[in-house]
């Protein structure tokens, strides 16, 4: 039985000029996944985020969650999320406890247990004024708020901004237990390492497009291997530059190439340089920053082609 999408984003357009916005974006987040949205800040992460959630009319196409029109039933989406968004303002006039206790009324939660265990969970001392708070306090706030309902949804929207590495640990510790409890994410980041820790599956968005959309684990069991090796002499070094071999870096100052191979093709690789006096080999491993990188550059030369056309 095909699991069910939570989220679908259905040729979605936002367009407010000067290539600021989203155009004919599509993607869907099934029940019980994680999935990261991946770009730099600026490439239309939020735009759709706030689209998911309800704040913004679309120009045009659609947006759901949980089979329910976003615009037209906002606030019955509201009841089954929970939502940290990227740029938070809290009143001033209040401590974080209070503020915590207010969303939870709102929210009709009588037992504030889960609340003050996430506050133990992130170190945070809640009973602080907002006003006084640091922005790494006040994101461990937006995540209490956000969690404490135990909900079946998160819209998570930079979650870690602000948060130092210790933390940023901890929250990936968090969403890994939710994820068991098989909750359904959704992750904004440009981090790539928190969201190669997390995610099932990522969207990779430039300019308000989805240029590409990949499964952690085939990143992690891609079929070509990168190599970094460094030989013993200069000449050793020209000689295996001469090789047929897809070389991603040659530096004869330093004796050292990088080569791509195939995983059919390693151990006819080993055998051909026990003819070279090496110093060392290593295995670079591919992270999902390289595919990224990769991407977007292959991306740029497509885009320069067009131009050039």
């Amino acid at each position: 039985m095909e699991i069910q999408s939570i989220i679908k984003v259905n040729n979605l357009t936002k367009d407010y000029g000067n290539n600021r916005g989203v155009f004919d974006i599509s993607f869907e987040v099934k029940k019980g996944e994680v999935f990261g949205f991946l770009g730099p800040n600026g490439a239309g992460k939020t735009t759709a985020i706030r689209h998911i959630l309800g704040f913004i009319k679309p120009q045009s196409g659609k947006t759901e969650v949980a089979g329910m029109d976003s615009w037209e039933q906002p606030c019955e989406i509201q009841k089954l999320l929970g939502y940290v968004p990227g740029e938070i303002a809290f009143p001033n006039n209040m401590t974080g406890w209070k503020f915590i206790k207010q969303i939870a009324d709102m929210r009709n939660m009588k037992d504030l247990s889960p609340a003050e265990k996430l506050c133990k969970y992130f170190e945070l001392e809640p009973k602080a004024e907002l006003k006084r708070m640091s922005k790494g306090m006040k994101q461990k706030i937006a995540l209490v708020i956000a969690f404490m309902h135990d909900p079946e949804i998160l819209i998570l929207d930079e979650p870690t901004s602000g948060l130092d590495p210790l933390m940023q640990t901890k929250f990936c510790e968090l969403i890994e237990m939710e994820r068991k409890k098989g909750k359904t994410i959704l992750m904004s980041s440009h981090m790539f390492d928190e969201v190669e820790k997390t995610c099932d599956r990522v969207a990779i968005i430039k300019q308000g497009k989805i240029i590409s959309e990949i499964k952690i684990k085939d990143i992690e069991h891609k079929t070509e291997k990168e190599f970094e090796i460094r030989f013993k002499t200069k000449e050793d070094a020209k000689k295996f530059m001469q090789e047929d071999l897809q070389f991603t870096e040659k530096n004869i100052a330093k004796n050292r190439v990088k080569v791509m191979l195939l995983d059919a093709k390693i151990n006819e690789f080993f055998k051909l340089i026990t003819n070279y006096e090496v110093e060392y080999i290593r295995g670079i491993p591919f992270t999902l920053e390289k595919y990224f990188m990769k991407f977007y550059k292959e991306e740029e030369k497509s885009d320069d082609k067009k131009t050039s056309i």
